[in-house]
């Protein structure tokens, strides 16, 4: 089975559609699918749902999605650092479903591992809660979060054979291992891709069965937040 593509483009052909369900690594501007994201925002597919920690910033990640109006709904953590995202949301543009970072994880976990749904006391007592089966286990209340599965995911990762198996560098792993494991088809954007047999076992993040499509391209790391001192003199 073919899993190593020309381009983002190619890799996405045929897998994008209105309305679809994506769920996309990343954790701020780390171990972001950028070139999956633009081949998206190309392809000018609409009225999509994303899963992801946050949305980038303005003008990177997820964030060049919002700018175009493509997205219509957004299952995430954290809307800092984007002032489209909370544009939007404040002015009632865009869905928004909050989810504590840890559930957000476990959600795409169990979706991929298959469980429905799973209790956590992440939330009990907030908005989060609010519409939530509860239930008390032990005297202590818990609510009730299902499990994700998306129609795509989408991952950023460091290194891959031509099987699939997949090394994540550091921590620009992050959200992209549950991300790919709950997506109906998976496409990764690798910065190498080497011979089977040239990744160490022990050393696999994340096993090629679940990965179905790979591009290698040129990434550009950003900096989030930059901060320095200046220099004292000797």
């Amino acid at each position: 089975m073919k899993k190593v593509y020309n381009s983002a483009a190619d890799a996405l052909d045929g897998l994008l559609f209105d309305g679809m369900f994506i769920a996309s690594g990343g954790f701020g501007l780390c171990g972001i699918p950028e070139l999956l994201l633009q081949a998206i925002k190309d392809a000018g597919t609409k009225d999509m749902t994303f899963a992801s920690n946050n949305a980038g910033v303005d003008d990177f990640g997820i964030g060049i999605l919002l700018q175009t109006r493509q997205v219509k709904k957004m299952i995430s953590s954290y809307v800092g650092e984007n002032a489209e995202f909370m544009r939007q949301y404040l002015s009632g543009e865009l869905e928004l479903e909050f989810n504590p970072q840890g559930t957000l994880a476990e959600r795409m976990r169990a979706g991929g591992a298959g469980i429905p749904g799973f209790y956590t006391k992440t939330g009990v007592g907030t908005v989060i809660a609010e519409g939530k089966d509860h239930k008390d286990f032990d005297g202590q209340t818990y609510i009730m979060e299902t499990g994700l599965v998306a129609d795509l995911a989408i991952v950023k990762a460091w290194k891959a054979d031509t099987t699939g198996n997949l090394v994540f560098r550091k921590t620009a792993r992050n959200f992209n291992v549950p991300a790919a494991t709950c997506g109906k088809v998976c496409v990764v954007e690798v910065e190498e891709i080497v011979e089977p047999g040239t990744l160490d076992p022990d050393h696999i993040h994340l096993p090629g069965i679940y990965v179905h499509r790979i591009i290698q391209g040129t990434h550009e790391k950003r900096i989030e937040q930059r901060t320095v001192r200046q220099r004292k003199e000797a």
